[in-house]
């Protein structure tokens, strides 16, 4: 019989959860879909002048993904790699050669990281806020983060 109060007030929380969160939802700052093109097409447009063959992918702030393509003659392994270094990138809120880095001085703990270790994934930063991550694979690990690199600077507030 005491438990019915308990009942009562769980089922009252359960229900207005979502509400007060609701407004805290509404304040969070995301890449919108035509940022997402914008850096994409950003990205692309860098490959192309360089003429290198890539995989670009672009994720949210989770490191989940929001658009990937894959260039005319880049490789297979490319479309992999491309998303784990933006999803690395995204989820360590860093550049993603930061981990390479860690690796080559030393510290070999880095490899126990869920990360991918090599340079070419970068944040999307915008007035301070991380907005998602940008990640480049088929050619050199520098031209692969210039290219994202690129991508990133194409998103404005």
């Amino acid at each position: 019989m005491h438990r019915r109060p308990f009942l009562q007030a769980a089922l009252a929380l359960a229900l207005l959860t979502p509400v007060a969160l609701s407004g805290q939802l509404a304040d969070t700052k995301a890449l919108t879909s035509a940022a997402v093109k914008n850096a994409m097409a950003a990205a692309e447009a860098e490959a192309v002048k360089n003429g290198w063959a890539v995989s670009i992918a672009i994720v949210d702030t989770h490191g989940e993904l929001l658009a990937f393509h894959r260039m005319d003659g880049a490789s297979l392994p490319s479309v992999e790699i491309s998303q784990a270094k933006a999803r690395t990138s995204a989820r360590g809120r860093q550049p993603s050669k930061v981990y390479a880095d860690r690796i080559a001085a030393g510290n070999l703990a880095t490899l126990a990281l869920d990360y991918m270790p090599l340079q070419g994934g970068v944040p999307i930063v915008v007035d301070g806020v991380l907005l998602g991550a940008i990640g480049a694979s088929g050619v050199q690990s520098a031209q692969d983060e210039q290219i994202a690199t690129a991508g990133a600077a194409a998103v404005r507030p």
